[in-house]
């Protein structure tokens, strides 16, 4: 008898180990050998989805597809899936997969009955920054500490901003848009503000000044379309079709894949926003959301401690909120250690080791398998596209044996969909019209702009005073020191000493006579 086919023989030793009571999702079939055995399955328990996992692979080895064909499942059992679409080809889960003479044969290799099945799917943008209804989020929302790994900050300008950030919750200033905080930054530096932090360590110029130039930078990037109103309300992501299904939602990712930071953080506040409002469930026999996040690499490069901690955090207790989370990335040392230990299914493809730093690389993730009947570093050097090392949570919770696998074919298209199909869907979607208008409402930037208005209005109206006060008093004093006129000819005549002589002889009648005629009256006749 082969060894294949003996009882006691490794490969059937492995296929035991996937050998579930419970309902489960099927993967494909192990490979034993050079061999592909379609009788021995390889599958991972639905209750465990909510463990976490890695999909790991170099580019071009399928994780896309193994990502896509988990979500299928997951929908067709009634799970909620969330999916990254980086690169734009992951819209096709909403339509049926073509029919081909590839998928039959792999089809056939895997004992798969497969069948062309549609996912029912709803489709998102970043802030509406391409096709998609818009995920738009508050500053306030999303919090300091991950914008300040998004605004690349250290850790002392970090700091500074959660001071920034109190100081305004503080006042009921809402941080709703980047206006808002810039608003609250120039403010507190500024004469009048600067005051408002004394008691708590205050902002400096400098590191307000450093703030101020990384908003800049992250606004150029578009990044006021992501922040401000209507905020999405993430429980929209839990929603199951009126046939029972699992909702897929889709966020389209390719209008802002150049800029990997901000959407690999943004990924990063919708889970924390699940964890927060989600209540303590336990383990459930299903999970009540799957979150793949593609390209995870991203997420961690140039991460701040106390964004690591937050992640680390995040990871280990909302599983007992029901959420499974599946990073996705080229090697499990792309993932920080503790949040590796989180991740209890594990899909590794093919690895190269073109280089040295990719055969150390390789090495390292042969040491986060458990022990196996593989020559693993060899293994993992020759897998084909869409076959994998696969170890992934029994339902007693324990690892299963490392298997390699020869995965199934994902039954929705492999592929975009039309963009004018894209289109059509996301605009008859329910949720487009409450989500897909922006709405700027009274908050930070406006309450400041306004006391500002009225505080130069005042100040205006305290100058103009003081210039009226003041010119007031200059127009006294140049009446009190201008010189007397000159006086008239009759002021002369009358204060002449002849007139004064004349005067005391009015009796007479010569001096009565001439002083009619210098008054102009006329002498009576007699």
């Amino acid at each position: 008898m082969s060894e294949s086919t003996d009882p006691a023989s490794p490969a059937d030793r492995i296929a035991a180990g996937y050998a579930f009571t419970g309902p489960a999702l099927d993967l494909g079939a192990l490979l034993w050998d050079g061999r592909c055995l379609p009788d021995r399955q390889i599958r991972v328990p639905l209750s465990m989805l909510n463990r976490h996992g890695l999909v790991a692979g170099a580019t071009g080895t399928g994780k896309t597809k193994t990502l896509q064909l988990i979500a299928e499942q997951l929908s067709a059992n009634g799970v909620p899936v969330f999916l990254a679409d980086i690169k734009g080809d992951v819209s096709g889960i909403s339509a049926p997969g073509a029919d081909n003479e590839k998928v039959r044969e792999r089809a056939a290799d895997v004992a798969q009955d497969w069948q062309a099945t549609a996912c029912p799917a709803e489709f998102y943008s970043l802030g509406g920054i391409g096709t998609g209804i818009p995920v738009r989020a508050t500053v306030t929302a999303f919090g300091p500490v991950l914008l300040s790994k998004v605004l690349q900050l250290n850790q002392t300008q970090e700091q500074s901003l959660g001071l920034i950030f109190h100081y305004a919750d503080s006042k009921g200033l809402e941080l709703i848009d980047l206006k808002d905080l810039r608003a609250v930054v120039a403010f507190l530096v500024s004469d009048k503000g600067k005051a408002e932090l004394k008691g708590i360590g205050g902002l400096s110029t400098v590191t307000a000044g450093v703030i101020l130039r990384a908003l800049t930078a992250f606004e150029q990037q578009g990044a006021s379309e992501f922040f401000g109103e209507p905020e999405f309300d993430t429980s929209e992501f839990l929603r199951t079709a009126a046939d029972g299904r699992g909702l897929v939602s889709v966020l389209e990712l390719p209008a802002v894949q150049d800029k990997p930071q901000l959407f690999s953080t943004f990924l990063m506040w919708l889970l924390a926003d699940l964890y927060a409002d989600l209540p303590e469930v336990g383990d459930l026999d299903r999970p009540k959301l799957v979150f793949f996040f593609d390209e995870a690499h991203l997420l961690f490069n140039g991460a701040s401690k106390a964004f690591l901690d937050s992640i680390t955090q995040t990871v280990r207790l909302i599983r007992s909120k029901g959420i499974g989370v599946f990073f996705v990335t080229q090697t499990p040392k792309d993932v920080p250690a503790d949040v590796l230990a989180q991740l209890g299914n594990r899909v590794q493809h093919a690895l190269r080791a073109f280089t040295p730093d990719d055969a150390k690389a390789l090495k390292a993730t042969v040491r986060t398998f458990p022990n196996s009947p593989y020559d693993l570093e060899e293994l993992l050097t020759g897998l084909g596209t869409g076959e994998a090392v696969i170890t992934v949570l029994s339902e007693n919770g324990a690892p299963t044996p490392v298997a390699a696998t020869r995965l199934r074919a994902p039954q929705s298209l492999m592929g975009p969909v039309d963009a004018a199909a894209l289109d059509r869907a996301v605009k008859a979607s329910l949720l487009y019209s409450r989500y897909a208008e922006p709405i700027d409402r009274e908050s930070a930037y406006e309450k400041i702009s306004a006391e500002q208005a009225a505080a130069e209005a005042e100040a205006e109206a305290a100058a103009a005073a003081a210039e009226a006060e003041k010119q007031a008093k200059a127009a006294e004093k140049t009446a009190r020191s201008a010189p007397k006129p000159d006086p008239s000819l009759a002021q002369q005549v009358v204060g002449s000493g002849m007139f004064r002589s004349l005067a005391r002889s009015i009796g007479t009648q010569v001096g009565r006579e001439i002083s009619r005629s210098l008054f102009g009256t006329a002498r009576r006749r007699k």
